[in-house]
Protein backbone atom coordinates (compact mmCIF):
# COMPACT_ATOMS: atom_id res chain seq x y z
CA UNK A 1 0.00 0.00 0.00
CA UNK A 2 1.05 3.57 -0.31
CA UNK A 3 1.69 5.46 2.97
CA UNK A 4 3.17 8.85 4.04
CA UNK A 5 6.41 8.41 5.86
CA UNK A 6 8.77 10.34 8.01
CA UNK A 7 12.40 10.77 7.32
CA UNK A 8 13.38 13.32 9.20
CA UNK A 9 13.04 17.23 9.13
CA UNK A 10 10.92 18.46 6.11
CA UNK A 11 11.33 14.99 4.80
CA UNK A 12 8.42 13.30 4.20
CA UNK A 13 8.72 10.17 1.46
CA UNK A 14 5.50 8.29 -0.14
CA UNK A 15 6.77 4.58 0.13
CA UNK A 16 5.27 1.45 -0.34
CA UNK A 17 4.46 -0.56 2.72
CA UNK A 18 2.87 -4.11 3.36
CA UNK A 19 -1.09 -3.48 4.54
CA UNK A 20 -1.54 -4.22 8.34
CA UNK A 21 -3.22 -7.05 9.39
CA UNK A 22 -5.99 -7.52 12.19
CA UNK A 23 -2.73 -8.40 15.13
CA UNK A 24 -5.09 -8.45 18.36
CA UNK A 25 -8.82 -9.22 18.55
CA UNK A 26 -10.46 -5.99 18.88
CA UNK A 27 -8.82 -4.54 15.82
CA UNK A 28 -10.15 -3.35 12.35
CA UNK A 29 -8.58 -2.85 9.17
CA UNK A 30 -9.75 0.35 7.54
CA UNK A 31 -9.56 0.91 4.19
CA UNK A 32 -8.92 4.64 3.80
CA UNK A 33 -11.48 6.91 1.12
CA UNK A 34 -9.74 10.51 2.70
CA UNK A 35 -7.64 11.34 4.85
CA UNK A 36 -5.93 15.02 5.52
CA UNK A 37 -3.21 17.12 6.74
CA UNK A 38 -3.92 18.49 10.35
CA UNK A 39 -1.81 22.05 11.92
CA UNK A 40 -0.35 19.59 14.59
CA UNK A 41 1.44 17.21 12.23
CA UNK A 42 3.80 20.11 11.72
CA UNK A 43 5.44 20.03 14.96
CA UNK A 44 6.16 15.94 13.59
CA UNK A 45 7.07 17.18 10.21
CA UNK A 46 9.77 19.76 11.51
CA UNK A 47 10.82 17.53 14.28
CA UNK A 48 9.86 19.44 16.96
CA UNK A 49 8.10 16.50 18.94
CA UNK A 50 10.17 13.68 20.97
CA UNK A 51 9.41 10.12 19.53
CA UNK A 52 9.60 10.16 15.67
CA UNK A 53 11.49 7.80 13.91
CA UNK A 54 12.64 7.26 10.47
CA UNK A 55 9.77 4.93 8.67
CA UNK A 56 6.90 6.39 10.76
CA UNK A 57 3.37 6.87 9.22
CA UNK A 58 2.05 10.00 9.85
CA UNK A 59 -1.43 11.42 9.94
CA UNK A 60 -4.45 11.34 13.01
CA UNK A 61 -7.80 12.34 10.44
CA UNK A 62 -8.87 9.39 8.31
CA UNK A 63 -11.87 7.62 7.18
CA UNK A 64 -12.71 4.98 5.02
CA UNK A 65 -15.02 1.73 5.20
CA UNK A 66 -14.16 -1.44 7.23
CA UNK A 67 -12.71 -4.54 5.37
CA UNK A 68 -11.33 -6.85 7.96
CA UNK A 69 -12.58 -7.41 11.62
CA UNK A 70 -11.07 -9.27 14.85
CA UNK A 71 -12.97 -11.74 17.07
CA UNK A 72 -14.38 -9.52 19.63
CA UNK A 73 -15.28 -6.59 17.38
CA UNK A 74 -18.80 -6.47 18.22
CA UNK A 75 -20.15 -3.45 16.63
CA UNK A 76 -18.31 -2.95 13.01
CA UNK A 77 -18.68 -5.50 10.19
CA UNK A 78 -16.67 -5.34 6.82
CA UNK A 79 -18.48 -2.57 4.52
CA UNK A 80 -19.48 -0.29 7.45
CA UNK A 81 -18.33 3.68 6.87
CA UNK A 82 -16.72 4.49 9.62
CA UNK A 83 -14.71 8.12 10.73
CA UNK A 84 -11.15 7.08 12.99
CA UNK A 85 -10.93 9.12 15.71
CA UNK A 86 -7.52 10.73 16.08
CA UNK A 87 -7.61 9.80 20.36
CA UNK A 88 -6.80 5.94 20.67
CA UNK A 89 -9.37 5.01 23.89
CA UNK A 90 -9.31 2.15 25.53
CA UNK A 91 -13.60 2.79 26.90
CA UNK A 92 -13.41 0.97 29.94
CA UNK A 93 -10.19 2.77 32.01
CA UNK A 94 -11.20 5.77 34.79
CA UNK A 95 -11.02 8.39 32.90
CA UNK A 96 -12.95 6.89 30.18
CA UNK A 97 -15.70 6.00 32.01
CA UNK A 98 -15.30 9.81 33.32
CA UNK A 99 -15.22 10.89 29.13
CA UNK A 100 -11.53 12.35 29.33
CA UNK A 101 -10.91 9.94 26.42
CA UNK A 102 -7.49 11.89 25.74
CA UNK A 103 -6.25 11.04 29.05
CA UNK A 104 -7.14 7.25 28.61
CA UNK A 105 -4.81 4.87 30.73
CA UNK A 106 -4.61 2.36 28.66
CA UNK A 107 -3.68 2.88 25.43
CA UNK A 108 0.06 4.51 25.24
CA UNK A 109 2.85 2.41 26.87
CA UNK A 110 5.13 5.16 26.41
CA UNK A 111 7.95 5.35 29.79
CA UNK A 112 8.94 8.93 28.08
CA UNK A 113 5.74 10.61 28.05
CA UNK A 114 5.24 9.37 31.59
CA UNK A 115 8.60 10.73 32.84
CA UNK A 116 8.43 13.84 31.04
CA UNK A 117 4.29 14.93 32.56
CA UNK A 118 3.97 12.60 35.47
CA UNK A 119 1.84 10.15 33.74
CA UNK A 120 0.85 8.83 30.19
CA UNK A 121 -2.26 10.15 28.18
CA UNK A 122 -3.85 8.53 25.50
CA UNK A 123 -2.23 6.96 22.25
CA UNK A 124 -2.70 9.06 19.08
CA UNK A 125 -2.21 7.71 15.26
CA UNK A 126 0.47 8.74 13.81
CA UNK A 127 1.94 10.85 16.13
CA UNK A 128 5.15 9.74 17.53
CA UNK A 129 6.36 7.15 20.19
CA UNK A 130 5.80 9.73 22.72
CA UNK A 131 1.94 8.60 21.77
CA UNK A 132 2.42 4.64 21.44
CA UNK A 133 4.35 4.75 17.88
CA UNK A 134 0.67 3.96 16.40
CA UNK A 135 0.79 3.46 12.63
CA UNK A 136 -1.21 7.05 11.16
CA UNK A 137 -3.77 7.15 8.19
CA UNK A 138 -2.04 8.92 5.44
CA UNK A 139 -1.85 5.90 4.25
CA UNK A 140 -4.51 3.36 1.65
CA UNK A 141 -5.19 1.64 4.82
CA UNK A 142 -4.66 1.44 8.89
CA UNK A 143 -5.22 -0.59 11.32
CA UNK A 144 -7.47 0.61 14.50
CA UNK A 145 -7.38 -1.19 17.39
CA UNK A 146 -10.26 -1.58 20.29
CA UNK A 147 -12.45 -0.20 17.06
CA UNK A 148 -15.74 -0.40 18.44
CA UNK A 149 -14.37 2.14 20.72
CA UNK A 150 -12.01 4.27 18.52
CA UNK A 151 -14.20 4.18 15.18
CA UNK A 152 -17.99 6.00 14.32
CA UNK A 153 -20.39 4.57 12.22
CA UNK A 154 -21.32 7.66 9.30
CA UNK A 155 -24.86 7.70 7.15
CA UNK A 156 -23.86 6.89 3.12
CA UNK A 157 -26.06 10.47 2.79
CA UNK A 158 -23.34 12.18 3.92
CA UNK A 159 -20.33 13.04 1.87
CA UNK A 160 -16.64 12.19 3.56
CA UNK A 161 -16.06 16.12 3.32
CA UNK A 162 -18.74 16.45 5.81
CA UNK A 163 -18.04 14.10 7.96
CA UNK A 164 -13.71 13.60 7.88
CA UNK A 165 -13.20 16.23 10.37
CA UNK A 166 -14.81 14.59 12.89
CA UNK A 167 -11.79 12.28 13.45
CA UNK A 168 -10.13 15.65 14.97
CA UNK A 169 -10.98 19.38 14.46
CA UNK A 170 -14.30 19.64 14.33
CA UNK A 171 -14.12 18.10 17.68
CA UNK A 172 -11.37 20.35 18.38
CA UNK A 173 -12.90 23.31 17.86
CA UNK A 174 -15.71 22.53 19.94
CA UNK A 175 -13.75 20.57 22.82
CA UNK A 176 -12.10 24.47 22.78
CA UNK A 177 -15.52 26.04 23.37
CA UNK A 178 -16.59 23.85 26.18
CA UNK A 179 -12.99 24.18 27.86
CA UNK A 180 -13.35 28.22 27.72
CA UNK A 181 -17.56 27.71 28.73
CA UNK A 182 -18.25 29.74 25.75
CA UNK A 183 -21.98 31.13 26.15
CA UNK A 184 -24.73 33.05 24.61
CA UNK A 185 -24.04 36.82 24.11
CA UNK A 186 -20.19 36.85 25.46
CA UNK A 187 -16.84 37.95 23.42
CA UNK A 188 -14.10 35.47 22.61
CA UNK A 189 -11.03 36.01 20.95
CA UNK A 190 -9.63 33.13 18.91
CA UNK A 191 -5.82 33.06 18.60
CA UNK A 192 -4.89 31.75 15.30
CA UNK A 193 -6.72 30.91 12.39
CA UNK A 194 -5.77 27.62 11.12
CA UNK A 195 -8.52 24.84 10.62
CA UNK A 196 -8.86 24.32 14.35
CA UNK A 197 -8.95 28.34 15.38
CA UNK A 198 -11.67 28.60 12.49
CA UNK A 199 -13.52 25.62 13.74
CA UNK A 200 -13.31 27.04 17.01
CA UNK A 201 -14.78 30.91 15.61
CA UNK A 202 -17.64 28.78 13.85
CA UNK A 203 -18.47 26.82 17.27
CA UNK A 204 -18.45 30.17 19.26
CA UNK A 205 -20.86 31.57 16.51
CA UNK A 206 -23.59 28.16 16.86
CA UNK A 207 -23.38 28.66 20.70
CA UNK A 208 -24.34 32.79 20.15
CA UNK A 209 -21.04 34.32 20.86
CA UNK A 210 -21.81 37.97 20.45
CA UNK A 211 -18.48 39.13 19.48
CA UNK A 212 -15.62 37.63 17.59
CA UNK A 213 -11.92 38.91 17.69
CA UNK A 214 -10.12 36.77 15.72
CA UNK A 215 -5.65 36.95 16.09
CA UNK A 216 -3.53 35.83 13.29
CA UNK A 217 -1.07 37.24 10.41
CA UNK A 218 -2.21 35.27 7.61
CA UNK A 219 -4.42 37.79 5.65
CA UNK A 220 -6.47 35.38 3.65
CA UNK A 221 -7.21 32.91 6.81
CA UNK A 222 -8.12 35.82 8.86
CA UNK A 223 -10.40 37.09 5.61
CA UNK A 224 -12.08 33.82 6.40
CA UNK A 225 -12.82 34.67 10.15
CA UNK A 226 -14.23 38.06 8.80
CA UNK A 227 -15.98 36.82 5.95
CA UNK A 228 -17.76 33.97 7.17
CA UNK A 229 -17.81 34.54 10.91
CA UNK A 230 -17.69 38.49 11.03
CA UNK A 231 -14.79 38.60 13.26
CA UNK A 232 -13.27 41.14 13.84
CA UNK A 233 -9.33 40.86 13.41
CA UNK A 234 -6.05 41.72 14.70
CA UNK A 235 -3.27 40.93 12.30
CA UNK A 236 -0.30 40.59 15.15
CA UNK A 237 2.21 41.54 11.69
CA UNK A 238 0.65 44.64 11.89
CA UNK A 239 -0.59 45.62 14.93
CA UNK A 240 0.69 45.07 18.55
CA UNK A 241 -2.14 42.36 19.75
CA UNK A 242 -2.34 43.46 23.92
CA UNK A 243 -2.94 47.12 22.40
CA UNK A 244 -5.51 46.44 19.98
CA UNK A 245 -7.33 44.16 22.10
CA UNK A 246 -7.68 46.73 24.86
CA UNK A 247 -8.78 49.49 21.76
CA UNK A 248 -11.49 46.75 20.55
CA UNK A 249 -12.39 45.11 24.06
CA UNK A 250 -11.32 47.77 26.92
CA UNK A 251 -12.76 45.68 30.02
CA UNK A 252 -11.26 42.71 28.14
CA UNK A 253 -12.57 39.38 26.15
CA UNK A 254 -14.66 36.93 28.28
CA UNK A 255 -12.94 33.78 26.75
CA UNK A 256 -9.59 33.75 24.69
CA UNK A 257 -8.91 30.20 22.98
CA UNK A 258 -5.41 29.50 22.33
CA UNK A 259 -5.20 27.63 18.85
CA UNK A 260 -1.62 28.21 18.41
CA UNK A 261 0.53 26.39 20.51
CA UNK A 262 4.32 25.54 20.97
CA UNK A 263 6.45 26.62 17.63
CA UNK A 264 5.85 30.07 17.17
CA UNK A 265 7.97 32.40 18.99
CA UNK A 266 7.80 36.12 18.06
CA UNK A 267 10.33 38.09 20.12
CA UNK A 268 13.87 37.33 19.93
CA UNK A 269 13.77 36.38 23.66
CA UNK A 270 11.73 33.11 22.80
CA UNK A 271 13.62 32.72 19.64
CA UNK A 272 16.87 32.41 21.64
CA UNK A 273 15.56 30.51 24.60
CA UNK A 274 13.99 28.15 21.72
CA UNK A 275 17.15 28.31 20.08
CA UNK A 276 19.62 27.67 22.97
CA UNK A 277 16.80 25.19 24.37
CA UNK A 278 16.84 26.89 27.70
CA UNK A 279 12.42 26.30 27.00
CA UNK A 280 10.79 24.32 24.14
CA UNK A 281 7.70 26.25 24.53
CA UNK A 282 7.01 29.87 23.60
CA UNK A 283 4.64 31.43 26.03
CA UNK A 284 3.58 34.37 24.22
CA UNK A 285 0.21 33.74 23.01
CA UNK A 286 -0.76 32.68 26.79
CA UNK A 287 1.11 36.20 27.38
CA UNK A 288 -1.01 37.88 25.54
CA UNK A 289 -4.45 35.93 26.50
CA UNK A 290 -3.87 36.19 30.17
CA UNK A 291 -2.95 40.25 29.99
CA UNK A 292 -6.14 40.39 27.36
CA UNK A 293 -8.90 38.34 29.02
CA UNK A 294 -11.45 40.19 31.25
CA UNK A 295 -10.42 40.04 35.01
CA UNK A 296 -12.54 36.53 35.88
CA UNK A 297 -12.42 35.04 32.54
CA UNK A 298 -11.98 31.74 30.74
CA UNK A 299 -8.76 31.05 28.75
CA UNK A 300 -9.06 27.69 26.71
CA UNK A 301 -6.15 25.94 25.66
CA UNK A 302 -6.18 23.10 22.19
CA UNK A 303 -3.26 24.69 20.15
CA UNK A 304 -0.22 22.21 20.97
CA UNK A 305 2.01 22.67 24.08
CA UNK A 306 5.14 20.35 24.45
CA UNK A 307 6.99 20.56 27.33
CA UNK A 308 8.64 23.48 29.48
CA UNK A 309 8.87 27.50 28.94
CA UNK A 310 10.07 30.89 30.47
CA UNK A 311 8.72 34.06 31.27
CA UNK A 312 5.03 33.06 32.19
CA UNK A 313 2.81 35.61 33.12
CA UNK A 314 1.64 33.43 36.37
CA UNK A 315 1.32 36.46 38.72
CA UNK A 316 -1.46 38.08 36.16
CA UNK A 317 -3.11 34.57 36.11
CA UNK A 318 -3.12 34.84 39.61
CA UNK A 319 -4.08 37.86 40.77
CA UNK A 320 -7.09 38.35 37.96
CA UNK A 321 -8.31 35.09 38.99
CA UNK A 322 -9.06 33.75 35.71
CA UNK A 323 -9.64 29.83 35.07
CA UNK A 324 -7.35 28.08 32.31
CA UNK A 325 -8.40 24.53 30.64
CA UNK A 326 -6.59 22.61 28.01
CA UNK A 327 -6.21 19.51 26.47
CA UNK A 328 -6.06 17.15 23.88
CA UNK A 329 -9.73 16.58 22.35
CA UNK A 330 -11.90 13.81 23.49
CA UNK A 331 -13.11 12.91 20.43
CA UNK A 332 -15.40 10.04 21.68
CA UNK A 333 -17.50 12.77 23.86
CA UNK A 334 -18.54 14.58 21.16
CA UNK A 335 -18.68 12.94 18.05
CA UNK A 336 -21.96 11.58 17.87
CA UNK A 337 -23.89 14.35 18.58
CA UNK A 338 -21.64 16.90 16.28
CA UNK A 339 -22.74 14.08 14.02
CA UNK A 340 -26.03 15.43 14.24
CA UNK A 341 -25.58 18.58 13.80
CA UNK A 342 -24.04 18.12 10.66
CA UNK A 343 -27.10 15.97 9.48
CA UNK A 344 -29.71 18.26 9.86
CA UNK A 345 -27.51 20.86 7.83
CA UNK A 346 -26.86 23.23 11.21
CA UNK A 347 -23.26 22.59 10.93
CA UNK A 348 -20.81 22.66 7.80
CA UNK A 349 -17.71 22.00 8.27
CA UNK A 350 -16.35 22.00 4.79
CA UNK A 351 -15.60 25.31 4.60
CA UNK A 352 -12.07 24.84 5.35
CA UNK A 353 -11.15 22.69 2.52
CA UNK A 354 -9.32 24.57 0.06
CA UNK A 355 -7.81 21.50 -1.73
CA UNK A 356 -7.83 18.15 -3.24
CA UNK A 357 -4.58 16.03 -3.82
CA UNK A 358 -3.93 12.60 -3.96
CA UNK A 359 -1.98 10.52 -1.71
CA UNK A 360 0.21 10.24 -3.86
CA UNK A 361 1.36 13.74 -4.14
CA UNK A 362 1.33 13.72 0.01
CA UNK A 363 5.23 15.18 0.34
CA UNK A 364 3.97 18.26 -2.08
CA UNK A 365 0.94 18.36 0.06
CA UNK A 366 2.86 18.97 3.28
CA UNK A 367 5.18 21.28 1.83
CA UNK A 368 2.06 23.80 0.37
CA UNK A 369 0.49 23.41 3.51
CA UNK A 370 3.67 24.34 5.82
CA UNK A 371 4.96 27.51 3.55
CA UNK A 372 0.76 28.33 3.10
CA UNK A 373 0.91 28.65 -0.57
CA UNK A 374 -1.98 28.78 -2.20
CA UNK A 375 -3.81 30.22 -0.18
CA UNK A 376 -4.09 26.53 1.74
CA UNK A 377 -6.26 25.89 4.83
CA UNK A 378 -7.14 22.43 4.69
CA UNK A 379 -5.59 19.78 2.00
CA UNK A 380 -7.66 16.81 1.50
CA UNK A 381 -5.68 13.55 0.32
CA UNK A 382 -7.27 10.71 -1.66
CA UNK A 383 -6.06 7.70 -1.98
CA UNK A 384 -8.29 7.29 -5.45
CA UNK A 385 -9.08 10.59 -6.63
CA UNK A 386 -11.94 9.77 -8.85
CA UNK A 387 -13.60 10.01 -5.34
CA UNK A 388 -12.60 13.98 -4.72
CA UNK A 389 -15.51 16.50 -5.69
Amino acid sequence: MVALEWHGPNDIRVAQRPKPLVTDPGDAIIKISSTTICGSDLHLYHNEFSGMKKGDVLGHECMGFVTEVGPEVKQLKPGDRVVVSAVIADGVCNYCKMELYSCCDGTNPSTEMEKIYGHRTAGIFGYSHLTGGYDGGQAEFIRVPLADMNCLKVPDSLRDEQVLFLSDIVCTGYHATELGQVSEGQTVAVWGCGPVGLMALAWCKFKGAKRLIAIDAIPYRLQVAADRFGAEIINFAEQDVIEAMRTLVPGGPDVAIDAVGFRFPKSLLHKLERMVKLETDSPEVLKEAILTVRKGGKISVVGDYYAYTNNYPIGAWMEKGLTMSGGQVHVQKYWKKLLEYIQKGEFDPTFVITHYMPLEQGDKAYRLFDNKEDNALKIVLKPDMKAAP
